[in-house]
C-alpha cells in the first residue's frame, strides 16, 4: 500500500513539473513548425529535376563520377542516411549518397514497424524527473506526427492494448498513458482509453482471461519500414541527389588544408559492387551514416579512434494473422527478464518481438533459436490456453542490429547514449549515430545544421518538415477503387499497390500483363496467398533493385512475411529480372542461390527446417506409429521403404488430383532430410512427430498424404497383405 502511495506521489510531482514545461514547449514547437512548413511550400513549388522518371542506376553512377565536386557525400543508405540526403538536396546542396548494399538492407528494414514516441522512456522521465528523457519523447512524438502526414500510404495509427492483471496497476498505467497523450499535445493520434475485462476480451479474444482486470489502449504509428526508407531515398533522387546502392567506400579521400596544415576529408574512393569498377567521388564534406558500421568508417578516417558503437541484436518473428486481431496490437511491458515485447498485426500477419541482446557487428545477422523460443514463450503467457502457440507457426524470423552508441565527448564514455550523437572528427568527417526510426528526420536536420556550420557551406534551414515523400501526394484512402475499375485488378491487389506505392501505383498497374482470365483482367500473382504481382518486379528495377533479394526483402516484403512463399516465388522473380537486365543462365542460377541463402540464414528458414532434424527422438505412441505406417504404405505400394514423386503422383491420379511435378519435388524436399530425392519411412515418422509437437505446422506433405488416405479409404479398403502387413 505504501508503495502504491509513493508511486502515485512521484507520478503527481513529475506530472506537475512536466505540465509546467508542456505549455512553453508547445508554444515554441508550434512557432517552429509554422516556419518550417513555410519553407516546405517553397520547395514543393520549385521545379523537381526528375518529376516523371528516375535516372537509371547507371546514370546515377555516371553523375557520381563526372561531378567535379559535391557539397556533401553521405555514406549509408538506411533511414538516417537517406534522410540526410533529402535534407541536403532540398537545401540546394549538391548531394551524393552511396550504400554498400541495398537501401534499407540493414537495421532500417528489420525494425518493429512502429513509429513511436517511447512510452517506457516517458515512464523513466516521470519517475526520475529526467528532463532529457522527456524532451526525447517530446521530439519523437512530434516526428511521429510528421511521418504519418508525409507518407500516409505507408503508415497509419495503430491501437495498442496494455493488458492489466493487478487492480493497483490500472490507475498507475492509466496516468502514464494519459501523460503520453498530453506530451503529444495537438499531435496526439487518438485519445487513450480504459477497457473493462469483458470489453478487452471482445476486442482481443485471444487474450488470457485468468486474473485479467482490464486493459488500457493507446495509439502509436505503424509503417512499412523498408518501403518508407526507400521512399525517402527516392524522394531525394527526385530532387536531384545522386544516389547509388551497391557502391562501397573503399577508402576516404583527404587533402591538406593550406590554412591549417591539417588533413581534411574531401570525398571517397568507391567501388561498384556489381561490376567491380572503382572511381572517386569528391565532396566538400562527408557524412558517416552507416548505423552499426559507424566505427568502421570512423577508423577508416582515424585508425586509433575509440569505438563508440554498442551493437544490440533484436529478433522478431512472424506468425499467422489469426494470432491477433486485424487492428489491435499488444504490449507486454515486463517480460520474464525485463525486456519489452510487442505483439502486432502487420501486412495481415502478426509480428512478435523484439529481444535485446549484445552482439557483434555483421552485415548478415541471423536469428537464433534461443531468441525465437523466448518470444514464443512470452507470447504464451499472454494468450488464452485455447490458442496453441506452436514453433511450427513461425513463418519468418529476422535479426536487426540496433546501433546504440556512447558519446565520445562525454566524461563517462561507458554510458550508452539515450538518443543520438553528432560527432565531427579532426579531419571534418561528420558522424551521425544512434537514434531510432521515428526521429530520422530531426537527426538528419541536426546533422546538416552541424555540417553546414563546420564546413561553412551556403545553405538555408531544413525544409523536410511536412515535405511529402514519394507516392504520398496523389494518394487517397479510396484510390484503390480506381485501380480496380480502371485496370481490372483484384481488390486485395489494388489495396496492396495503393498502400505500397501511393500515387505511383498506377504506373505499376500499367506494367501488369493481361491474365487471360475473366477476372482479374490484369495482375498475375507471384504466389497465390499474397497480393504481390509480377509487374512489381519490373517496377522494382526502376526503383534500383539489382538482385532478387532486393525484390523479396525490400521492394516487396514477401521474405519477411513467409520464407516458404518467398522461396516459391524466387524462380519467377529471377526469370523476370534476368530477361529485363540481360542476365546469363549462369547469372540467374547465382542470383537464385544467393536469394535462397538469404532466406535460409537471415529470414529464419534454417531454424524452421531444423525443427525436423532436431526431432530425432520419436515420441509417437505405438498406435500413432502404426497409423502413420499405414498411411505411408498407401503410397509405397512396393514396400521399398521410401516414396518418390512418382509414388505420390500415382496416388493423386487415382483420386483425381493433379499437382505440377516441380511443386511435388518442393513438397518432398521439405521432408527429405538427407537430400537423396526420396522420403524414407523414418523421415516421414519424424515429420509426423514434429507436427504432433507443434514444431512443424502446415506441412504440405503431411496434409497431402492425410487427405489422399481419407479419399482412398472412402473408395475401397486396403487389405492387410497389400499394406505390407503393417510392419
Amino acid at each position: 500500500m505504501a508503495f502504491r502511495r509513493a508511486a502515485k506521489g512521484t507520478a503527481l510531482i513529475g506530472g506537475g513539473l512536466l505540465a509546467t514545461i508542456y505549455g512553453l514547449s508547445e508554444l515554441a514547437q508550434y512557432r517552429r513548425k509554422q516556419a518550417q512548413l513555410a519553407n516546405v511550400k517553397a520547395v514543393e513549388l520549385a521545379d523537381i529535376p526528375f518529376k516523371d522518371q528516375f535516372p537509371s542506376r547507371q546514370a546515377q553512377l555516371s553523375a557520381l563520377q563526372s561531378t567535379e565536386e559535391f557539397d556533401v557525400l553521405i555514406v549509408g543508405g538506411g533511414a538516417t542516411g537517406s534522410g540526410c540526403a533529402l535534407d541536403a538536396v532540398t537545401r540546394n546542396l549538391k548531394t551524393a549518397l552511396v550504400e554498400r548494399d541495398d537501401f534499407s538492407s540493414g537495421t532500417s528494414s528489420r525494425s518493429t514497424k512502429l513509429i513511436h514516441g517511447g512510452v517506457r522512456y516517458l515512464q523513466k522521465a516521470i519517475m526520475k524527473l529526467d528532463y532529457e528523457q522527456y524532451m526525447m519523447v517530446k521530439e519523437a512524438l512530434h516526428e511521429r506526427s510528421n511521418l504519418l502526414d508525409i507518407a500516409p500510404h505507408l503508415s497509419a495509427p495503430l491501437p495498442i492494448m496494455l493488458p492489466v492483471y493487478k487492480w493497483w496497476q490500472l490507475p498507475y498505467y492509466w496516468a502514464g498513458i494519459k501523460m503520453y497523450d498530453l506530451v503529444a499535445g495537438g499531435q496526439c493520434l487518438k485519445s487513450s482509453y480504459v477497457l473493462s475485462k469483458s470489453k478487452a476480451l471482445e476486442l482481443f479474444p485471444m487474450l488470457k482471461k485468468d486474473k485479467l482486470v482490464g486493459a488500457i489502449v493507446y495509439y502509436d504509428g505503424q509503417h512499412n519500414d523498408a518501403r518508407m526508407n526507400l521512399s525517402i531515398a527516392l524522394t531525394a533522387a527526385r530532387y536531384g541527389a545522386a544516389i547509388a546502392n551497391y557502391t562501397e567506400v573503399v577508402r576516404l579521400l583527404k587533402k591538406t588544408d593550406p590554412q591549417t596544415g591539417k588533413e581534411r576529408v574531401c570525398g571517397a574512393h568507391c567501388r561498384d559492387v556489381i561490376t567491380g569498377q572503382e572511381f572517386d567521388v569528391r565532396a566538400k564534406s562527408v557524412i558517416n551514416a552507416t548505423g552499426p558500421f559507424t566505427d568502421s568508417l570512423r577508423k577508416m578516417d582515424q585508425p586509433n579512434t575509440p569505438k563508440i558503437c554498442q551493437p544490440s541484436a533484436g529478433v522478431h518473428i512472424v506468425i499467422p494473422g489469426y494470432y491477433s486481431p486485424d487492428n489491435m496490437g499488444l504490449l507486454d511491458p515486463a517480460t520474464s527478464d525485463g525486456r519489452v515485447i510487442f505483439f502486432l498485426p502487420w501486412e495481415k500477419m502478426t509480428i512478435a518481438g523484439t529481444t535485446d541482446t549484445p552482439t557483434d557487428v555483421t552485415a548478415h545477422p541471423i536469428p537464433t533459436e534461443e531468441d525465437i523460443n523466448f518470444i514464443l514463450n512470452e507470447v504464451r503467457h499472454y494468450l488464452s490456453p485455447d490458442v496453441e502457440v506452436r514453433r511450427g507457426d513461425v513463418l519468418a524470423a529476422w535479426s536487426g542490429i540496433r546501433p546504440l552508441v556512447t558519446d565520445p565527448n562525454s566524461k563517462d564514455t561507458q554510458s550508452i547514449c539515450r538518443n543520438h550523437i553528432v560527432d565531427v572528427s579532426d579531419s571534418g568527417l561528420v558522424t551521425i549515430a544512434g537514434g531510432k526510426w521515428t526521429t530520422y528526420r530531426s537527426m538528419a536536420e541536426e546533422t546538416l545544421n552541424e555540417l553546414v556550420s563546420v564546413h561553412g557551406l551556403k545553405a538555408g534551414p531544413s525544409k523536410t518538415m511536412g515535405l511529402m515523400l514519394e507516392g504520398a501526394k496523389d494518394w487517397t484512402p479510396t484510390m484503390y477503387i480506381r485501380l480496380v475499375q480502371d485496370y481490372g485488378l483484384e481488390v486485395e491487389v489494388a489495396q496492396h499497390l495503393a498502400s505500397t506505392y501511393g500515387g505511383r501505383a498506377f504506373e505499376v498497374a500499367k506494367m501488369a500483363h493481361v491474365t487471360g482470365q475473366r477476372w482479374p483482367i490484369v495482375g498475375k500473382r507471384l504466389v497465390s496467398e499474397f497480393p504481390y504481382i509480377e509487374s512489381e518486379v519490373l517496377y522494382a528495377i526502376k526503383e534500383y533493385a539489382c538482385t532478387a533479394t532486393d525484390v523479396i526483402a525490400r521492394r516487396t516484403r514477401l521474405g519477411f512475411l513467409n520464407v516458404q512463399a518467398a522461396d516459391e516465388a524466387l524462380p519467377r522473380i529471377v526469370e523476370i529480372m534476368g530477361k529485363e537486365l540481360g542476365w546469363s543462365d549462369q547469372k540467374q542460377k547465382e542470383e537464385l542461390a544467393t536469394a535462397k541463402q538469404f532466406l535460409y540464414h537471415e529470414m529464419g528458414y534454417k531454424s524452421r527446417s531444423e525443427q525436423l532434424t532436431n526431432t530425432s527422438e520419436i515420441t509417437l505412441t505405438t498406435s500413432e506409429v502404426e497409423r502413420y505406417k499405414k498411411r505411408f504404405h498407401k503410397f509405397d505400394k512396393e514396400c521399398k521403404g521410401f516414396i518418390t514423386t512418382v509414388d505420390v503422383q500415382r496416388v493423386l491420379k487415382n483420386i483425381g488430383i493433379q499437382i505440377d511435378e516441380n511443386a511435388l519435388h518442393e513438397i518432398l524436399n521439405e521432408v527429405d532430410l538427407n537430400k537423396n530425392g526420396q522420403v524414407e519411412l523414418n523421415e516421414f515418422l519424424q515429420l509426423m512427430n514434429a507436427v504432433k509437437k507443434g514444431q512443424v505446422s502446415d506441412s504440405r506433405l503431411a496434409i497431402l498424404m492425410k487427405t489422399a488416405e481419407e479419399s482412398l479409404d472412402q473408395r475401397e479398403p486396403v487389405s492387410v497383405d497389400r499394406s505390407c502387413g503393417g510392419v
